[in-house]
């Protein structure tokens, strides 16, 4: 791939503009791969070499891989710099939507990443079914305590993630777990946030760069509603009906016998036709909902927490 750098006169620093095949993000249907260039800030790509380096540092790595824009690029980079030195590891369970799993193993093929699935068992742990505010404290605490054994086993000295400087800012319980075992965050490290990552990932090729972020299913059930696999399912039933539909950014958000349905303003023209309406209230009644809604705020990321969030906050 050839870079030309090029002096921008008017805010006097430096970008690279790069031209890659890629997906055009005009429209979540639209299959046609094109030509496109990217223009990315010195910035960011000095960032990218720091990251580059961290990990020859490094050495050997676990990488704590969900198939998401931040840890495939975490993973991507970890591979080309260690090669078999860098490990994958997924962890599956209930919350991992379905779908998520057949992306992993086509960018694993890919790209060819050294790559294992454990299985973890978050959702038998009572605490973590009682999905109170620090639920998410004990799915990474599971994960990371089976990663600790995989790099004990493999004399691997450091487990990574794929945290970035955007999730310093929202409410992370799983951000403790990590400290709680000496998880490195390479992204936060180089200062790199989801923006950076996603022009980095489209440079190399990724078709995760402009993937909708997708957390784990038990952030789609209200805190307080006891997380179960039956519940996880639904929820994975239900975000693959609006998939049929052709939405691309959305949440199904599940509160006991109502089910809340999150899409982005973007798309929600085609929400609110009355024969679309009429299809979701049907397929979600169909997976067991008594109340089918459909919020008109549209998709926002952690929405759930605003209900833990106290007045004036």
């Amino acid at each position: 791939m050839r870079f030309t750098q090029v002096q921008n006169l008017n805010e006097k620093r430096t970008r690279t503009k790069v031209s890659i095949c890629s997906q055009s993000p005009t429209s979540a249907n639209e299959e046609s791969i094109g030509l496109r260039e990217v223009v990315i800030d010195a910035t960011v790509l000095s960032k990218e070499q720091s990251l580059r380096k961290l990990f020859r540092e490094l050495g050997s790595v676990v990488v704590a891989y969900s198939g998401g824009v931040d840890s495939s690029y975490v993973a991507f980079v970890a591979n080309e710099e260690l090669g078999e030195k860098a490990i994958c590891v997924t962890g599956d369970s209930a919350s991992l939507p379905v779908y998520q799993r057949t992306e992993i193993d086509r960018i694993v093929s890919e790209f060819g990443f050294h790559h294992e699935i454990i299985e973890t068992a978050e959702v038998q742990n009572p605490q973590y079914q009682a999905n109170d505010g620090n639920r998410c404290y004990f799915c990474k605490d599971e994960l990371y305590s089976k990663l600790e054994e995989i790099a004990s086993e493999r004399s691997v000295v450091h487990i990574v993630d794929g945290s970035t400087v955007d999730d310093l800012d929202d409410y992370r319980p799983g951000r403790k777990a990590a400290s709680e075992h000496s998880v490195r965050s390479p992204l936060i490290e180089v200062g790199l946030n989801k923006a950076e990552v996603r022009q980095l990932s489209r440079r190399v090729n990724l078709p995760t760069w402009n993937k909708p972020a997708s957390p784990c299913l038990s952030s789609r059930i209200a805190y307080g509603t006891t997380v179960t696999i039956e519940r996880l399912r639904k929820v994975d039933s239900g975000e693959e009906i609006l998939r049929e539909f052709g939405f691309r950014e959305f949440r199904v958000r599940h509160h006991d016998s109502l089910v809340r349905l999150e899409i982005s303003p973007a798309e929600m023209e085609l929400a609110l036709k009355r024969e679309v309406v009429d299809q979701l209230a049907k397929r979600f009644r169909e997976l067991g909902f008594k109340y089918v809604t459909l919020d008109l705020q549209g998709y926002r990321s952690g929405s759930m927490n605003e209900a833990l969030k106290q007045p004036g906050d």
